[in-house]
């Protein structure tokens, strides 16, 4: 056994969308072809279920465009799996809004980047209309439900606007996280880098009168004097990238990865067609890049810092596709100035 226990997945269920947005890191737009089916899917629940995880996150493309997406929730609520549903909003309907809560999910997160003018142009226009609506539909029909942003140089100053629009709803919580040059974005050209420094700013600034939970991803930060009220939940500080150390990714047609967001054939460590979870997740040379980690890997600003054993150099995905490929250096580091 690896000595490593999982606790949560993301896992996406198809790459099917009815939006293919111009930063997608994912390129989402048509399903792969040969996507997991149904029975492969509900065996993959079993698996994630016998190593012990309590949550997944649910992503695409698109979750809803997957006609059996209900079964494959089922078959991890079943089990007592936690599932949280990324969604962009768009396809939400009243059948839809009943099949979430036949299935017993925890929460739903919608997918929201900035005012309507911001949102639409990553989209398509009438999208940001469509995510409000989800997000009115889904907590007023009990759902428990967030929204996440990804930050760009194009957005991340229009926070304040898209705050004040948020507080008109009943959700439970806000997610910042960092766009990363990614897939459509990387291929697009889409301009990602903002000043961290300015995001949680905005946070440490409204935390206290917001009427719901505002925290940072992990892949902003990290271990400034605010560290312990960034995260969305008091006291909890990053910890170094959980990647093959409590978490992992699984694509669509059954690659498993540390993370769903390290999208690069390099870092696929195995297929769940040609072998179960339980043999990837203990195998003792997979998630090398974090099961092996050493102080001595941090380099450019990060080594040499005082913190660099807690932070590990922070998110390996947003390293990697923003500082052509190296691990263990961060460009968003709010500590380097």
């Amino acid at each position: 056994m690896s000595g490593y226990r999982l606790k949560s997945c993301v896992w996406e269920i198809t790459l099917a969308c009815c939006f293919s947005c111009a930063y997608c890191g994912s390129c989402g737009g048509k399903a792969r072809e040969n996507e997991l089916t149904t029975d492969e899917c509900v065996d993959v629940a079993r698996q994630l279920a016998e190593l012990g995880c309590r949550r997944v996150s649910m992503i695409g493309g698109e979750v809803f465009m997957r006609a059996d997406w209900q079964t494959i929730v089922k078959s991890l609520t079943g089990r007592g799996i936690a599932v949280c549903i990324i969604t962009n909003g768009y396809t939400l309907s009243d059948k839809i809004l009943q099949a979430l809560k036949d299935c017993r999910i925890e929460s739903v997160a919608v997918s929201l980047d900035g005012p309507a003018d911001v949102h639409d142009a990553f989209r398509q226009t009438g999208s940001y209309d469509r995510a409000i609506k989800a997000i009115e539909a889904l907590t007023s029909n009990g759902i428990p439900t967030s929204v996440i942003s990804a930050l760009r140089s194009d957005n991340y100053k229009r926070l304040p606007e898209l705050y004040e629009t948020l507080k008109k709803y009943p959700i439970f919580a806000w997610q910042l996280q960092a766009c990363s040059p990614m897939g459509n974005a990387k291929k697009n050209g889409v301009q990602v880098a903002f000043d961290a420094g300015y995001v949680m700013d905005f946070i440490v600034e409204n935390r206290m009168t917001a009427p719901f939970s505002m925290g940072i991803a992990d892949n902003i930060g990290y271990y400034t004097e605010n560290e312990p009220v960034l995260r969305g939940r008091p006291g909890e500080c990053f910890t170094g990238c959980g990647a093959g150390i409590t978490s992992i990714g699984i694509d669509s047609v059954g690659n498993v990865r540390g993370c769903e967001s390290m999208y690069d054939e390099r870092f696929i460590e195995g297929n769940l067609r040609q072998r179960s979870l339980a043999d990837i997740w203990n195998d003792e040379n997979t998630f090398a890049y974090n099961r092996r980690f050493k102080l001595s890997m941090l380099t450019g600003k990060c080594a040499g810092c005082p913190v660099g054993m807690l932070c590990a150099g922070g998110c390996r995905s947003y390293n990697y596709f923003t500082n052509d490929g190296k691990l263990y250096e961060n460009v968003l580091c709010a500590r380097q100035k």
